[in-house]
């Protein structure tokens, strides 16, 4: 039975309040919710209290000042239990939670913490380790999906009309093509330097190198046949990112202008939905990013939407406005670097909050939970290792109904000695990531 909207009670409004309650009750509960700030509005409608006063048959959370708030204040957060589950901002003993669901998730998913002063990392990213989910173990785990759930039963027991969606479980596939090919895909100058620097390596390299360039065989790291037929094979779900922007050391990629790099992006473009991938430079420079979207543009033909930074250089909330001003309305960097897991605490796209500005955009967020680089280069795990990392992600991302994203390379599944057995873990994550 349909109750209508929920009438969320508050002494005062506010855009961190719509914004949460939009993701808890309408994005992940499939609930309409009204917020109202006086009382002889109620009406019959059921009634979330998110206030400390006493209103009949209400659910009552009381709330933490964090949504009432202007700009940004370090938080003292303790952490405590509730069915099973961490939880912090802990309230008044006579709520129907024991902690202010909202602006716990709010805390989360706005990237609050990222505002704050921190040590960042030797690219001057925000570490896990500095996040109060890995300090406290609960990185691995949806935890807002899972509060949202804890909170949908505590209301039936209050109000027992509520009906709410079932979510169902999906799977991306995404691949970042930061170094498309060994040899192809230079120009005359870097190949040539490419040369000399070859004669202090084995002959074995000189002499792929000639065969690649000059007789036209395959390039070693173009394995992009074998990554379309898995997805294809599996009917996977996939998005494509390629860089085009200048050559530098942290950027491998052909100009954007060779003909060889052009027919590889619309060879792939012609079935998946490709984006950009920001070079390392323009994750700090929102007028590059409008320049290498503009190459890419160029190159398709069509307007580009879709982003992830290379080396997922995100700086809150400049890295997210540069992208909106560059006409980027999707964003795939939402993730750590080093650690797997849920680094907004969530298992769905949601659009960007700017806290800076107090303001939500239309820039739409799409997290992801496991990177190749991640298990190979950070946490030097074995294949074994890693096949068991990504099935407790994919079965967590399951059990709320949640969007399990992975990021794969091209040159992390090249048929050699150094990458043996990952082709393995990519077709283990393919097949088991399906709903």
């Amino acid at each position: 039975m349909d109750s209508g909207p929920i009438k969320i009670y508050s002494a005062e409004d506010s855009p961190r309040l719509r914004y949460i309650a939009g993701i808890i009750l309408g994005d992940i509960l499939g609930l309409q919710w009204q917020v109202i700030t006086d009382k002889r509005k109620l009406g019959k409608h059921p009634v979330i209290n998110y206030s400390c006063d006493k209103i009949s048959g209400s659910f009552k959370i009381c709330p933490e000042s964090l949504l009432f708030e202007k700009g940004i204040v370090a938080k003292e957060i303790i952490l405590s239990e509730w069915k099973e589950l961490p939880v912090f901002f802990q309230i008044a003993p006579d709520s129907d939670l024991p902690f202010d669901i909202f602006a716990a998730s709010f805390y989360l998913v706005s990237r609050y913490e990222e505002y704050l002063e921190f040590k960042p990392d030797e690219f001057g990213r925000f570490p896990s380790s500095s996040s109060i989910a890995f300090k406290n173990g609960f990185l691995g785990k949806p935890i807002i999906d899972l509060w949202a759930k804890e909170l949908a039963k505590a209301f039936l027991k209050r109000l027992p009309n509520i009906v709410f969606r079932r979510n169902e479980y999906k799977a991306l596939l995404t691949i970042d093509t930061d170094q498309p090919f060994a040899y192809q895909g230079k120009n005359i100058f870097r190949s040539i330097g490419d040369l000399f620097h070859d004669r202090n390596s084995t002959p074995v390299t000189v002499n792929n190198r000639y065969r690649i360039i000059s007789k036209g065989e395959k390039d070693p790291y173009d394995v992009f046949d074998y990554i379309i037929e898995t997805i294809e094979n599996n009917s996977t779900d996939a998005r494509f990112f390629f860089p085009v922007g200048g050559h530098s050391k942290l950027d491998k990629n052909p100009s954007w202008k060779n003909d060889e790099y052009r027919k590889l992006i619309h060879k792939i473009a012609d079935k998946f939905p490709a984006g950009l991938h920001p070079s390392f430079i323009a994750g700090g420079d929102g007028s590059l990013i409008s320049t290498e979207a503009n190459h890419l543009h160029s190159i398709l033909g069509t307007e580009v939407i879709l982003s992830r930074f290379h080396y997922l250089r995100l700086f809150m909330p400049r890295s997210y406005n540069n992208i909106l001003q560059a006409g980027i309305s999707e964003d795939y960097s939402m993730g750590y670097p080093d650690e797997p897991g849920f680094r907004a605490g969530i298992a769905r796209p949601y659009f960007f909050y700017n806290v800076s500005e107090d303001k939500q955009t239309n820039l739409k967020i799409v997290p992801f939970q496991v990177m190749d680089g991640t298990l190979y280069d950070y946490k030097k795990l074995d294949p074994l290792s890693s096949k068991e990392v990504i099935l407790k992600l994919i079965n967590e991302t399951r059990k709320v109904g949640g969007l399990f994203v992975s990021i794969w390379h091209n040159t992390s599944l090249l048929d050699n000695e150094e990458w043996k057995g990952w082709r393995e873990v990519f077709e283990f994550l393919v097949r088991n990531q399906k709903p």
